[in-house]
């Protein structure tokens, strides 16, 4: 059974023969986050599917956040790269929920919160813990939050 660490690393020995530099730049950085996770804490360990899941998940999101950093700052070129990176990566993870869909988990999750009673702002916390079981590693917590604050009518 391959785990996701071991893919990774074999699609890395893949790009550097391939000569794709953006590709192996990017797995190179990843496997590092890796590695320096396992290191962290009292003892050495191996990294389940799940956390190595969550690392890649942690770099996509500083890919994101770098890119629109570097946009603000008028440096297209770097912003581009960031998300080229952010795109490597993001075929790594779980098939992210279209608005739609996540629309129709959390409409769903507001009216079962309101049937339970909850209203406006304090419903917030009710729908999310709804929400977060339903959509797990689908949908950024941002993005859900800004979607429960839509249709809470709070945001």
């Amino acid at each position: 059974m391959t785990t996701l660490k071991s893919k990774l690393k074999e699609d890395l020995t893949a790009a550097i023969k391939e000569r794709d530099e953006l590709r192996s730049a990017t797995l190179r950085l990843t496997l590092s986050a890796l590695t320096k996770e396992e290191v962290a804490g009292d003892a050495a360990r191996e990294l389940s599917d799940d956390e190595v899941l969550k690392v890649i998940g942690r770099e996509a999101k500083k890919r994101r956040e770098a890119a629109e950093a570097f946009e603000k700052a008028g440096r297209d070129e770097q912003a581009g790269r960031e998300r080229a990176e952010g795109e490597v990566l993001a075929g790594y993870l779980p098939q992210q929920l279209s608005d739609d869909e996540l629309e129709e988990i959390v409409a769903a999750a507001v009216a079962e919160a309101k049937g339970a009673g909850a209203e406006g702002q304090r419903a917030m916390g009710q729908v999310m813990k709804i929400v977060r079981p339903k959509v797990g590693d689908r949908a950024e917590g941002g993005r859900v939050a800004a979607m429960v604050k839509k249709l809470l009518g709070t945001g």
